[in-house]
Parts: C-alpha cells; sequence; structure tokens
C-alpha cells in the first residue's frame, strides 16, 4: 500500500529472500526494501536496519551488528 506521502515507489522496493554465507555456514536471508530502508533478518534470529543513502552507500542504522561484508552482499543482491 502507498502512502498519501509517496508519490510512487522506489525502485526495486519489495521483499527478497536469498542464502547468504554467514558466521561460516549458509543461511536464510530476508529483506524488507522500504524507498531508502532495508530490514534485514538472518537465520530468524539477527535483524538488522540498514539506510540507502544518496550517493548509494548503505549504512547500518539499527539492530544487531552486520560485517561490511554482509551488507555489501545484501547490497548487491537488493539493489543489484
Amino acid at each position: 500500500m502507498i502512502e498519501d506521502k509517496d508519490t510512487s515507489p522506489a525502485d526495486k522496493d519489495g521483499k527478497y529472500e536469498f542464502a547468504m554465507h554467514y558466521s561460516g555456514r549458509e543461511v536464510p536471508t530476508r529483506v524488507q526494501k522500504d524507498q531508502n530502508k532495508l530490514i534485514v533478518n538472518i537465520d530468524d534470529n539477527i535483524d538488522a536496519e540498514l539506510t540507502i543513502q544518496e550517493d548509494g552507500t548503505i549504512t547500518q542504522t539499527g539492530g544487531s551488528e552486520l560485517p561490511d561484508s554482509a551488507i555489501d552482499y545484501i547490497k548487491k543482491r537488493v539493489l543489484g
């Protein structure tokens, strides 16, 4: 559902599911992209919030601390 303040959905908004190598094993990863926010759930026990900056970089803004390699992988899977 698009709220009144939104003029259109952001590019590639939606839900993404994929396997990711994390802590020495393959774990299921779910990402919900909404505008410039990525809500990340890894292996049903690690939650994090990432923010896409105007220059295209991603910074972590909440939740469990993720390594840079995991953030880079999520960025490639969701944003291409």
